[in-house]
């Protein structure tokens, strides 16, 4: 087992760990991935929305989950870019439909929230 300031790589040593491991993957992304940026300033415009909108507790939960689900997606379809750029940075067709389907799995996460959010404040406005 890895040796950790709390012990070995058990209980709350690699609990620690592993929150180090994704804050940094959380700066890594603000840092280096500018959709990344753009989904989470869009998660902090709309999540007081999301709260603050007249809804039901489960509708609240939906609204925000939409948006959290974007950023969840948009960190794997990071991971699978920076992998498959780890391997080679040379032009080969799996390597671009390993990045197509991750783009395309962001497009859906973001229709998710468009369907998610017409669906619940429509007709609170219409």
């Amino acid at each position: 087992m890895k040796e950790t300031p709390f012990g070995t790589g058990d209980g709350l040593g690699r609990i620690v760990a592993a929150g180090r491991n994704s804050w940094q993957g959380v700066k890594d992304a603000w840092r280096l991935e500018a959709a990344f940026r753009q989904e989470a300033l869009l998660l902090c415009v709309l999540l007081p929305v999301a709260l603050l909108v007249p809804a039901s507790a489960v509708e609240h939960v939906l609204l925000a989950a939409s948006l959290l689900l974007v950023l969840i997606v948009e960190l794997l379809n990071s991971a699978i870019e920076a992998a498959v750029d780890r391997i080679s940075l040379a032009h080969h067709e799996l390597s671009g439909r390993a990045k197509d389907l991750g783009s395309a799995a962001v497009l859906f996460s973001l229709l998710l929230v468009l369907l998610t959010w017409g669906t619940i404040l429509l007709p609170r406005f219409l």
